[in-house]
């Protein structure tokens, strides 16, 4: 079975005001005291209201649900210590006036001074799922093949609508956050793994990125595992809304390996398409259309059954379908995080909107 691996941002919440506070080294710190995680697995960010997890690798999705839970619960009772709560938001619903302390790290500082306005509003929070590969080459022939069906993934993830204490009239605000930074958004097309380490290698010897970190594409090869590394969902807020994710990245890179090992036609997709797709999935989510990989419109619940479809084999044959389809009817009827952070703005203001963000970090 091919491996996977997640890794989640969390955002550091005051319980009160709901404002992000800057305690990510102490909560860091404490989340290892009871031995439930390791310094790995807890690990720093750019801004100091921000923590990421990483899960080891796993085979399974108990195995990825139940490493979420441990991770969610020993980073939340550490922020209790040091009162403050996480928020599985992809955008904090409220932000100070002033910006969050950065992580003092190197290449962090050298972010500061390279783009200082866009360090201080990347207060933004994703899921990044790692799906093994078996070498680079194979891993840019999945970049290219996959690059179609991130639209959807963003729309059904949407999860930070909020900005400011207002809504932001999008679906995934994050989306948007980060597509300012100057290598980000729709990974282009690559001839081959030499190709793609050509144009890298480029891009650092131009100085427009100071290492290959700052490829903020939404999917990219991992440089430190041999995996895909899609990046392009929001922070989810219940853990087996991650755990659904992390099984539709693996079935659609698994059947992708397949396509390319039949020699398959490769997709041929415009980038300005692509990328229009992408900004129309992150203004929506699934509250409206969707771009299918044809570039056609359709209804959002009929774009994502088609995405089923084309990996329901890689389902089957990792015995994920079953919770996958579960998962994915109760999104369609409960509606994305955006959806559920817009019911409760309706409803409680933006102190609802904290309760929601925080009390659902730790549900299954």
């Amino acid at each position: 079975m091919t491996t996977i691996g997640v890794e989640e941002e969390y955002l550091l919440l005051d319980p009160v005001t709901g404002l992000p506070v800057p305690q990510a080294d102490k909560v860091r710190a404490a989340a290892g005291v009871g031995h439930l995680v390791t310094d790995q697995e807890v690990q720093y960010e750019l801004l100091q209201a921000q923590v990421e997890v990483a899960t080891p690798v796993c085979q399974t999705l108990e195995e990825v649900g139940g490493h979420l839970l441990r991770l969610r619960h020993a980073v939340g009772v550490a922020a209790e210590q040091h009162g403050c709560r996480i928020g599985v938001c992809g955008t904090p619903p409220l932000r100070h006036g002033r910006p969050i302390a950065v992580t003092d790290q190197a290449r962090y500082r050298a972010m500061v001074t390279q783009a200082p306005q866009l360090v201080a509003e990347q207060l933004v929070n994703g899921t990044h799922v790692h799906v093994a590969v078996p070498d680079r080459e194979a891993g840019v022939q999945v970049l290219n093949r996959i690059r179609s069906r991130l639209p959807t993934l963003t729309a059904m993830a949407a999860n930070s609508p909020l900005w400011d204490g207002h809504d932001t009239g999008f679906a995934s605000w994050r989306t948007v956050i980060f597509s300012r930074w100057p290598v980000s958004g729709m990974p282009p097309h690559f001839h081959d793994a030499a190709d793609y380490d050509r144009r890298v290698e480029r891009l650092l010897e131009s100085g427009l990125i100071s290492d290959v970190g700052q490829l903020y594409w939404q999917a990219r090869l991992s440089a430190t595992y041999p995996t895909i590394e899609v990046r392009c969902p929001d922070v989810q807020l219940r853990a087996d809304e991650a755990v659904m994710l992390a099984a539709i990245v693996r079935a659609l890179v698994e059947t992708a390996l397949a396509e390319a090992a039949a020699d398959s036609p490769l997709p041929d997709r415009a980038p300005e398409l692509l990328q229009a797709a992408m900004w129309h999935a992150a203004r929506h989510g699934l509250g409206d259309t969707l771009i299918d990989p044809d570039g056609t419109p359709h209804r959002a619940g009929d774009v994502l059954y088609e995405f089923l479809r084309h990996v329901a084999p890689a389902l089957d044959a990792s015995g994920d379908s079953r919770q996958v389809t579960s998962l994915v009817h109760r999104l369609l009827q409960d509606g994305t995080g955006a959806d559920r952070q817009r019911a409760a703005l309706a409803q409680g203001g933006l102190r609802a909107v904290t309760e929601l963000i925080s009390a659902q970090s730790t549900m299954p």
